[in-house]
């Protein structure tokens, strides 16, 4: 194909790409009704033309068999040709010495062809042959005695060409009534359509998440509706969590930035009148300069935690195969080397799970973090992980004062803090994190009371096969880190 010709599809493509679908709709009924009317018509076209030319034939051959027996009768030679009226069928005689006789008045024929002449002299019985001399006859030869009759009418398309012509009115008009047919039916059909895309349009100009789109129609279209529907509603959920987070981070940032802007004016009024070393003491000054290294790290720690949380799911870390003892190891680690006075003391068997290796340890390091928060110095925190079912269970346990029962459910809430703990250092959004990334990877985050009083914080995860067999690891199995 040449480049030219090869240009052509892909206008046609663009064309059909830009138009619309009440458009197409419309050509794809148009098409439909001009191509059935078109079949049809070739149908019925060749029926007519085969039941023309059997019908003409039959009266050919009823004719030739009516001449046929007159000239048995009278003879070929003395057989009467009635005059030719002017119209109808044309007659001839063929005798036995090759010459014809015609009716008087009537048209000229073809010449006799050698088939027919080979009729006459025995060779068959008759023939039914066309000719292409004038306008075109079929003549039909048939042998009597030693010569033979033959009977012609000319080839008539005139029924052909005037039902063609009828039918190309009609298909025209079929062809009109189905664009506007496909037309109406196009509006009706997309009329819902319509009304979906002005909501959506609505939607979109206003912001207005709250305005449901009316369900209407059915099938597709109700299934479209309520999709787009749903998407409104979580595009709702999504802006109030947005919210939501930014009024509770506001409320978490307020009372540090309070106390660090009133502990730095403090500083820098009394720097301004010289009274800064009369006025602070060294062990008010340290202590003073304490709490505000203190309130930095803690908002350092918030913003940190906060940005965690607003990013959710997003995260440019992939999923894979690993074992998950090997996070918690690296976890308690870490763990340890922040806070070298918490001891932890650690029971872990190799279980794989499928994830993302630093989002895990980041719940890990979080669970033991809240655990070193409550347990008393000479109390290890327990940190247990096994195989039990189709799921690695991992326990973080302390000796602290446990969790009343009316902070249970909220424990896992953004910013959510006990009032026992308002005391201590943190920003309430560590549980929180770990609830989202167990969420995201199909696990679930439970907290009980453990057998020695304190908080139990448990994390089941769907457990994965190993990628090969490895011998039974135990990872700092009844020791301590520290």
């Amino acid at each position: 194909m040449s480049r030219s010709g090869a240009r052509v599809p892909r206008r046609l493509t663009r064309w059909w790409r830009g138009r619309s679908l009440r458009t197409r709709m419309t050509v794809i009924a148009a098409t439909a009704i001009a191509v059935s009317v078109f079949v049809a018509f070739q149908v019925a076209s060749e029926l007519m033309d085969r039941k023309l030319l059997e019908t003409a034939e039959n009266q050919l051959h009823a004719d030739s068999r009516v001449l046929a027996t007159n000239a048995e009768r009278a003879g070929l030679a003395q057989v009467q040709l009635p005059p030719y009226p002017g119209s109808g069928r044309l007659a001839r005689v063929i005798l036995p010495d090759g010459s014809t006789r015609t009716p008087a008045g009537q048209p000229e024929l073809p010449p006799v062809s050698e088939q027919a002449r080979r009729v006459a002299e025995g060779a068959s019985t008759d023939l039914l042959e066309s000719t292409d001399w004038n306008d075109g006859y079929r003549v039909y030869t048939l042998r009597v005695g030693d010569g033979a009759v033959q009977v012609a009418d000319l080839a008539d398309d005139s029924p052909i060409n005037e039902f063609g012509f009828g039918m190309l009115l009609i298909g025209l008009l079929c062809m009109a009534g189905g664009a506007l047919v496909g037309r109406t039916v196009a509006r009706t059909a997309l009329a819902p359509i319509d009304r979906l895309t002005a909501a959506a349009v609505h939607v979109a100009q206003t912001r207005d998440l709250d305005a449901d789109i009316p369900d209407e129609g059915g099938g597709e279209i109700r299934q479209l509706v309520q999709s787009i529907n749903d998407m409104l509603a979580a595009l709702r959920d999504s802006r109030q969590a947005q919210r939501l987070l930014a009024e509770d981070a506001a409320h978490e940032l307020k009372t540090p930035l309070t106390s660090l802007r009133l502990n730095v004016e403090l500083l820098i009024r009394l720097d301004r009148r010289g009274t800064l070393d009369s006025a602070l003491p060294a062990e008010s000054r340290t202590r003073l300069l304490n709490d505000l290294g203190a309130q930095v790290a803690e908002l350092s720690t918030l913003a940190a935690e906060l940005t965690d949380l607003a990013r959710g799911d997003v995260s440019d870390e992939s999923t894979e195969l690993i074992d998950f003892a090997d996070v918690v190891v690296a976890a308690a680690t870490r763990a340890g080397s922040r806070a070298p006075d918490m001891e932890i003391v650690l029971d872990v068997t190799p279980v794989w799970v499928s994830g993302r290796p630093a989002a895990l340890q980041r719940a890990v390091l979080n669970l033991v973090d809240n655990a070193g928060k409550w347990s008393p110095v000479d109390q290890p925190i327990q940190v247990r992980l096994r195989a039990e079912g189709a799921s690695a269970v991992l326990e973080v346990d302390d000796a602290g004062p446990g969790i009343d029962a009316a902070d249970v459910p909220r424990v896992f809430d953004r910013f959510y803090r006990a009032d026992s703990a308002r005391a201590l250092p943190g920003s309430g959004l560590g549980l929180s994190i770990v609830q989202r990334v167990v969420d995201a990877h199909g696990g679930r985050a439970t907290v009980a009371r453990s057998a020695r009083g304190g908080a139990l914080l448990r994390v089941d995860l769907p457990a994965a096969s190993p990628p090969t067999a490895r011998p039974l690891f135990t990872a700092g199995k009844d020791t301590a880190a520290r």
